[in-house]
């Protein structure tokens, strides 16, 4: 199995209502130092109703700017409609939503 196809199935496995971060998705992935590369793989991602990306964030919670399935208001309402409260900077409150790989 490829890098790629690691982030997919982590990101696969985040509940609806949580979050995690890109850094948090590479350790799962066996590579703590790649949550860059864990971003353009979700920025690739050849399924996204499928392939939860929308529920990976930065490590402060914020949002991504680039959004690569409708940009960061099309996150935002995809997170909300779980559940996931997003303040009005394009925050989620990590201590509240995150999702460590349980």
């Amino acid at each position: 199995m490829n890098f790629y196809e690691r982030v997919y199935e982590a990101v696969q496995r985040i509940p609806k209502g949580r979050v995690a971060s890109y850094g948090q998705i590479a350790l799962l992935c066996g590579n703590p130092k790649a949550s860059r590369a864990v971003g353009y793989a979700l920025h690739r991602n050849p399924m996204p109703g499928i392939i939860p990306c929308h529920r990976v964030v930065n490590c402060e919670g914020r949002l991504a700017p680039a959004f690569a399935f409708g940009g960061p208001d099309r996150q935002r309402e995809l997170l909300e409609a779980e559940g996931v409260a997003v303040d009005g900077g394009g925050y989620v409150d990590m201590g509240r939503y995150a999702w460590y790989g349980e």
